[in-house]
């Protein structure tokens, strides 16, 4: 049975304040939670019902009903488990100047940015640097979003202005004002630079830019993509090619 403070403990991780005090985010259902532990992160609690828990004997469980498991659920029709993770402590070990990754210039809605790291996993980026003003990847909407991606996707926030001045690597952008993506030169390593939902790429990153890339349209009317969409086609154009 779920106690009312195990309930309130759980609650409070729906807030940032809340991870950040206590060092955990929660992921729910059988994939994100399974892909985590499979990934090498043990869960400090798990709230599961019993069809779960019997699958997963090497794991302590705290077998709950499904209605117990809706009071402390982030879902509307929870999936079987809910388990709480440490967040990880991610150190930039330079990956920027090493291999291809992706920089999240002001991304805040959540299920972008999971949608973001489901993207890079698909696509083998294995890091993804982040602004202050970047949503944050531990809130449950994101983990949720990115089923199981997170497991495998470093997450490092980070003053990206002082990261791709030192990086010393090509800087790619996509900008209304760019050049044709299909036409330009890619390359194996270097960072792509994605920008805020309404704004785009803000002024001061910018000009750190290099390598200015268009995503062409084929017709009038839309303004401009999802942001998680350009980040599909623009990663997808670097594989293809390389």
């Amino acid at each position: 049975m779920i106690s009312k403070n195990q309930i309130k403990y759980v609650r409070q991780l729906e807030r940032k304040k809340g991870r950040t005090t206590e060092g955990l985010f929660v992921a729910e259902g059988p994939k994100v939670v399974g892909d985590l532990i499979t990934a090498g992160n043990r869960p400090k609690i798990v709230f599961a019902i019993k069809e779960w828990k019997e699958k997963h004997s090497d794991i302590s469980v705290q077998e709950v009903t499904e209605e117990e498991l809706q009071k402390v659920s982030f879902l509307q029709h929870p999936q079987q488990v809910l388990a709480l993770f440490e967040m990880p402590k991610a150190v930039d070990d330079g990956e920027a100047g090493k291999e291809l990754c992706l920089a999240l210039d002001g991304v805040q809605d959540p299920g972008n940015l999971g949608t973001i790291i489901r993207i890079a996993d698909w696509f083998g980026i294995r890091t993804i640097y982040c602004s202050e003003e970047t949503a944050d990847a531990w809130n449950p909407k994101v983990i949720q979003a990115t089923m199981g991606s997170i497991a495998r996707v470093k997450m490092i926030y980070t003053d990206l202005k002082t990261l791709i001045e030192q990086a010393q690597v090509p800087v790619y952008g996509t900008l209304l004002d760019g050049e044709d993506i299909y036409t330009q030169p890619l390359s194996k390593v270097g960072i792509i630079v994605m920008g805020n939902e309404g704004n785009g790429i803000s002024q001061e990153i910018r000009k750190l830019i290099t390598h200015r890339l268009l995503i062409p349209k084929y017709q009038e009317g839309p303004e401009s993509l999802n942001v998680a969409i350009a980040t599909a086609i623009t990663c997808s154009e670097f594989r293809r090619r390389l």
